[in-house]
């Protein structure tokens, strides 16, 4: 299964860690696991996902074009595009 690190920054990084297990249920129900949070040491708001992904097609369509659920997620976590996505190859 390979591993996918998402990129982006955020309004604020204490807001968007305080919704971590909402975060990973979302993206358990892209078909994704072990997920990860990682925020930037030098104080930024720049934050990163890790995840383990079944379908990386299927996440990175979900990503594309966000279901409503989705899209109100990441309105609450304070997430600001773009979005940057990287795929274990």
């Amino acid at each position: 299964m390979p591993r996918m690190i998402i990129t982006h920054n955020v309004v604020d990084v204490d807001n968007w860690l305080s919704f971590k297990e909402e975060r990973a249920g979302a993206i358990a129900a892209m078909g994704g696991s072990n997920v990860v949070d990682h925020v930037a040491q030098d104080g930024s708001k720049a934050v990163a996902i890790a995840a383990s992904v079944e379908d990386v097609a299927a996440v990175l369509a979900g990503l594309a074009s966000p279901p409503p659920e989705l899209h109100a997620a990441m309105d609450r976590h304070g997430v600001l595009p773009p979005l940057t996505v990287y795929i274990e190859k």
